[in-house]
């Protein structure tokens, strides 16, 4: 992997419980849990979830934002609307997504097709939210 092109690193979303968080990415959306047992002992700040080998979810906590400082404003992001985050995935993982999620009683939208994403136009896509409020966006392409 070369380090000349842009990536997405990390999407920090505000969370009231990181720990339930983690496990809602871990069971119905199927990424895997980061830095649990090291939040929940206090030796880090956050927790995360792994979305492919070189993007990650963090977990942030709500209370954090108060001690945002790095920018004038960004205490008050806490809760601030981003419209979603869109995960793509392939065709059997977009299945067995959707179908987690119904089993977790997490409400669903109906599939869409043909909606314009990074890499054109997806085969279907649909939209949920986690227990925290954030919309999630789930497609696959070809």
């Amino acid at each position: 992997m070369t380090n000349t092109t842009t990536r997405l690193d990390h999407v920090v979303l505000w969370v009231s419980d990181p720990v339930a968080a983690a496990g809602f990415y871990e069971k119905a959306v199927g990424l895997e849990p980061l830095r649990v047992a090291e939040f929940t002992a206090g030796k880090v700040s956050f927790p995360s979830v792994r979305v492919n080998e070189e993007t990650i979810l963090d977990l942030a906590p709500r209370t954090m934002a108060e001690r945002m400082r790095m920018l004038p404003g960004s205490a008050e992001s806490a809760g601030h609307p981003v419209n979603h985050v869109c995960l793509s995935l392939s065709s059997g993982d977009f299945d067995a997504l959707r179908a987690r999620l119904q089993e977790g009683d997490v409400p669903v939208s109906h599939i869409a097709h043909d909606s314009y994403g990074a890499r054109g136009n997806a085969t279907r896509s649909f939209y949920f939210r986690d227990p925290d409020g954030n919309v999630f966006e789930a497609r696959h392409y070809g």
